[in-house]
């Protein structure tokens, strides 16, 4: 699991990186190509068609909807706005899916979990800060993000279990093309990438890939409840490498929030694991 955050972490930074140099919309659509590629060899030769009928299902679609606000304003929150930021806001995602489940899915948490959001809902507008001196508005680009992600994975409960991972894969990297041509007509005219920005977008394709197959890897064969807390160490190797290759100082605030997300993620997940809907 820690491998795969450190490879999203890079992946992130490499995105970074590149959209110095190119369109967002350029960006999201080059690297959404690479991953269509991948994924559609990767199912076919596990013997899998790399779409199917399935994915035009209203939870399907939705899903996509989802995946399309979600990576846009990420990829807009990552170039804009500091990198440690970005992925600290992030981090909240699972809180908001939490609130997300009891509304549509009816389900029932306790006081504990209740409290666990509202701290975590805090950690992120310390970082926020809205009416502060410091409040940096392009920061709600990580909000919208967050709400995007949050409505995917939702979706994906509902999602056919028919369709693999690997096809999964594909329409989410679809998805970034899509988001890419939405992207495309309000950023610079495209530009032809250099040998070294080529470069970066293929690391961050590998870096990509290499992490969803370590995800996949580190669900399907270790103890769910166990390795899942380690999701969170994507915001430590995201901080490192907003440090070391962006020059990025995050404050005090930035700090103070993102620990009070952590926690209260891994709270959340531990109550969850409990399956106690007094919790």
């Amino acid at each position: 699991m820690c491998l795969a955050m450190a490879g999203f972490s890079v992946e992130d930074a490499l995105l970074k990186l590149a959209a110095g140099s190119l369109p967002v919309g350029q960006v999201l659509m080059t690297f959404g190509v690479f991953g269509v590629i991948a994924f559609s060899a990767w199912a076919i030769g596990s013997g899998e068609p790399p779409v199917s009928r399935a994915m035009l299902r209203p939870a399907m679609i939705l899903r996509s909807l989802s995946e399309i606000v979600g990576r846009l304003f990420f990829m807009l929150a990552i170039a804009l706005t500091p990198l440690s930021t970005a992925s600290a806001i992030l981090q909240a995602t699972p809180l908001v899916v939490m609130v997300g489940a009891i509304v549509i899915f009816g389900e029932r948490i306790g006081p504990r979990r209740w409290l666990a959001v509202a701290v975590g809902l805090a950690g992120v507008l310390m970082i926020l800060r809205p009416g502060a001196q410091g409040f940096g508005s392009l920061s709600v680009l990580a909000v919208l993000a967050m709400l995007g992600f949050a409505g995917r994975d939702l979706a994906t409960r509902a999602a056919p279990p028919a369709l693999s991972f690997r096809q999964l894969g594909v329409l989410g990297f679809m998805m970034l093309i899509v988001a890419g041509l939405i992207a495309l007509p309000f950023g610079p005219a495209p530009v032809r990438p250099d040998a070294a920005t080529w470069l970066g977008l293929v690391a961050a394709s590998v870096a990509g890939i290499g992490a969803y197959t370590s995800l996949t890897i580190a669900m399907r064969t270790g103890e769910v409840g166990a390795v899942t807390p380690f999701r969170y160490t994507r915001l430590v190797f995201a901080m490192i490498a907003g440090i070391m290759v962006f020059g990025e100082r995050p404050d005090l605030w930035t700090v103070t929030g993102s620990v009070l997300i952590i926690l209260a993620g891994i709270t959340a997940l531990r109550l969850n694991r409990r399956g106690n809907a007094a919790a």
